[in-house]
């Protein structure tokens, strides 16, 4: 029931981004919900303007349990079903009455209620299916609130660009950054809160989340955006390296030194540095950079001069920082110099509203930089991005998209062009033959024959090597007319 929800749900995401008027996806979305859940009555009610009254928009089931009286158009009666219960208590609830259970979840625009669904249920409903409907409920109306924020902010840029667009997708971008999902709007709002300040921040996330992107963010929305922005990844460079390239060497300074160079805390002056995987640097630079941090002051390597560098820096580690402090691997009054306000960057598991977005992002990136054009993504090549579980987050979906856009030859992204790993057992058509009694005798029976192969034979000394009683595994071997001798070595 739950795979079949998801799907549901999944479809509901892409039916509410193609739409123009969530009421009919709300509807299509309740009608193929009740098909799994089997509820006595649904309902869905809404206001086209925050000015109109609730209003029934959607009925379907046993219309009569809610009432002969009731019909589409009609007006929310609060504290009544369908809709009025979670009208009045402003939040999601199950609420039993005289006809059955009701259950209903609000989705709010601007602090208000926009939108309401409901479901009733016979009162002797499983607990199960209860809480399932209330999931599904609950996450549907998320969805309806994300999307009629999607489209205030849509409507703000266009406001404000005289009736025409920014860009492409200007509601969906945010300083480069694709994402409207609320774990993302939460990483917004704490890039304003500290990019007016000149406070050191510690970007944390899985590889693969955007932390750069982050990072350019604050930079721009700082005071510092007309100067550098410098980038290092402090594991792509070896330790011999790495201090040269950030503070600098004098003429002389080592091996292979012919000139004075400038490292990048010079180059990033008056500006922005950005250290990534900062979790890798020796404990030798760790000082340095400690007591940059302290006073911004340097010395070149080979040098004995102190430099002034006004720099801010951003670190950036998908490592845990404080399990490598409680291990001795980094310093703790480093970390706690770098982590005066850290952001957490959620990965691509966490954005599900966001996966379609940036799916249709990287293709009309694409698109712009290679003559061959991609018109569309296919349902079911849709349904695998949203169901898998992106280990490489952002940066591993970019790479599927682009590998499809090559494999494509009729302009639309099919599920067989994406990657193995995100193929399942109902897009190959390799979906189990048998049941899982079935599989488990086969699986049983392979074990047996392959202990009995070690053991020449040997029944009792087969069933030690499984950690099996030697009862169990004769029994075993009778059942699936196994013949000990066929596996007895002979001189």
């Amino acid at each position: 029931m739950s795979l079949s929800i998801s799907s549901t749900m999944n479809s509901f995401s892409r039916a509410l981004l193609r739409s123009d008027e969530p009421g009919i996806a709300i509807g299509e979305y309740l009608n193929e919900l009740s098909q799994i859940l089997r509820p006595l009555s649904y309902a869905a009610c809404g206001r086209s303007t925050h000015q109109e009254s609730l209003r029934c928009i959607v009925l379907g089931g046993d219309e009569q349990v809610y009432g002969s009286n009731i019909a589409v158009g009609d007006e929310v009666r609060l504290g009544a079903a369908p809709c009025g219960f979670a009208l009045e208590a402003d939040e999601c609830v199950q609420k039993r009455i005289r006809e059955g259970i009701v259950i209903e979840a609000p989705a709010k625009q601007n602090g208000s209620t926009a939108f309401v669904l409901s479901m009733m249920f016979s009162a002797d409903a499983a607990p199960e299916l209860l809480l399932s409907a209330s999931q599904a409920l609950r996450t549907a109306a998320q969805l309806v609130e994300e999307y009629l924020s999607m489209r205030a902010r849509l409507a703000e840029e266009i406001e404000r660009d005289n009736g025409r667009p920014v860009g492409s997708d200007p509601v969906l971008t945010w300083c480069g950054i694709v994402g409207n999902s609320d774990v993302m709007r939460e990483v917004f709002t704490m890039v304003e809160q500290v990019a007016g300040t000149d406070a050191s921040v510690l970007l944390l996330g899985e590889s693969g989340t955007g932390k750069e992107l982050v990072a350019r963010a604050i930079h721009q929305k700082s005071s510092r955006a007309n100067n550098p922005f410098v980038a290092v990844n402090c594991a792509a460079l070896p330790e011999s390296v790495i201090e040269s390239e950030l503070f600098g060497h004098e003429k002389g300074a080592f091996t292979g030194a012919f000139e004075q160079r400038k490292g990048r805390f010079e180059q990033a002056n008056g500006g922005t540095l950005f250290l990534d995987e900062i979790g890798e640097l020796s404990p030798g630079l760790q000082v340095k950079l400690l007591r940059f941090l302290q006073d911004h002051r340097f010395e070149r390597v080979g040098g004995n001069t102190s430099i002034e560098a006004n720099v801010r820096v951003i670190a950036a580690t998908n490592r845990n920082l404080q399990e490598s402090v409680d291990q001795g691997d980094f310093r703790p009054d480093l970390y706690y110099r770098l982590n005066v306000f850290p952001i957490n960057i959620p990965p691509l598991r966490e954005r599900g509203a966001d996966i379609l977005l940036l799916a249709d992002h990287f293709v009309a990136k694409f698109n712009r930089e290679n003559t061959k054009k991609i018109q569309r993504i296919s349902t079911p090549a849709l349904d695998l991005l949203m169901i898998y579980h992106w280990p490489g987050n952002v940066r591993e979906l970019e790479n599927c998209i682009l590998r499809a856009a090559i494999l494509s030859t009729d302009g639309v992204i099919h599920a067989y062009h994406l990657p193995p790993s995100l193929q399942s057992a109902a897009s190959t058509g390799t979906e189990p033959s048998t049941g899982l009694d079935a599989a488990i005798a086969r699986l049983e029976k392979e074990l047996i024959i392959e202990a009995l192969k070690l053991e020449n034979g040997n029944a009792a000394a087969a069933a030690r090597r499984l950690g099996a009683t030697e009862r169990r595994v004769r029994y075993a071997m009778q059942r699936y007319r196994i013949d000990a001798r066929r596996f007895k070595t002979k001189l």
